[in-house]
């Protein structure tokens, strides 16, 4: 079985779905703590520069972003081998709407989360969120003025996620969990994991609480601590895998392989990372970079949010 090495920070609440999701398929994994803003040495050379948490690693081959991990740990351990992530068929409407709830609570959990602890963020943290990944300023005093604004948007969120848990259901798609309810609590956890329990009812979270319990009951596998370094020797001792389930998939594009290519983020933490197109279909590309220290690698993305340009 490959080894799972994930690459992420506690307050990272990106990085919590992905540990709920190892928590859900029952994995065990290799857990490296990196810092919550650059610099990372030796994780920016794996990744090419992409700076956002939370990174899978297996081998030589590194996939970002939880919108291509989650399927990623869903091919690489499928049912039955362990739980699946997709119940009932849901595969394409759990990864549409998660898209959507990310894009909408993002923002929002944030300046709720700022209302209580904005205070206590490092001003170092500040400075980062706003010079290189958000653009904006997320210490409490800037967010202060749009919480009322923040308070309705999560409200709106989550008034369709009451609904449709109001037949009783254990879960989204009925009795199983899956990444679907991962999605949607991975935001509400950071909320309820960071502040104080007035929070439950500022954003509306009563109602909510029996699911979450459930989906926080879990847990996040079998993690065992791993070091930076540790990690990066595992990728320049491997070689990446050639991504045979891509082939004959659509590319929408007609990208060709072998061809210089270059995939950014389109809504934050816009770094482009350079490489030679490996392979690509309508929802995940690969590309091909060779590091001067770690060797060859493959760094994966989901086509959904990021931009691909010819270099």
């Amino acid at each position: 079985m490959p080894e799972i090495i994930l690459h992420h920070y506690a307050l990272s609440t990106f990085s919590e779905k992905v540990r709920a999701a190892l928590g859900l398929k029952s994995l065990a994994w290799r857990s490296v703590d990196i810092p919550p803003a650059p610099p990372r040495p030796l994780l920016a050379p794996l990744t090419g520069g992409y700076r956002r948490a939370p990174v899978l690693q297996v081998g030589a081959d590194i996939y970002c972003d939880t919108h291509l991990i989650l399927p990623t740990l869903e091919r690489l351990f499928p049912p039955p081998q362990s739980p699946g992530l997709y119940p009932a068929g849901s595969e394409g409407l759990a990864r549409g709407l998660s898209f959507a709830w990310d894009r909408a609570m993002w923002i929002p959990t944030i300046g709720v989360l700022s209302h209580f602890i904005g205070d206590q963020f490092p001003a170092e943290f500040v400075k980062d969120r706003q010079e290189g990944y958000l653009g904006f300023d997320i210490s409490k005093s800037a967010m202060a003025p749009d919480l009322p604004v923040h308070l309705q948007q999560l409200h709106a969120q989550n008034a369709w996620l009451k609904c449709a848990l109001a037949d009783g259901r254990h879960f989204l798609f009925g009795d199983a969990p899956g990444a679907l309810d991962l999605t949607c609590y991975q935001t509400i956890s950071l909320l309820r994991n960071n502040c104080p329990p007035a929070v439950d009812a500022l954003a509306g979270l009563l109602p909510l609480l029996p699911w979450y319990d459930r989906v926080k009951a879990l847990g996040h596998g079998r993690p065992e601590a791993m070091t930076e370094q540790q990690a990066f020797d595992v990728a320049r001792d491997s070689q990446p895998v050639t991504p045979i389930h891509l082939h004959g998939q659509s590319n929408p594009e007609g990208l060709l392989a072998g061809g210089a290519v270059t995939v950014t983020p389109d809504d934050n933490a816009r770094v482009p990372v350079s490489g030679t197109l490996v392979a690509a279909s309508d929802s995940e590309i690969v590309i091909h970079r060779m590091d001067a220290v770690a060797g060859d690698l493959h760094v994966h993305f989901p086509r959904l949010g990021y931009v691909v340009t010819a270099a």
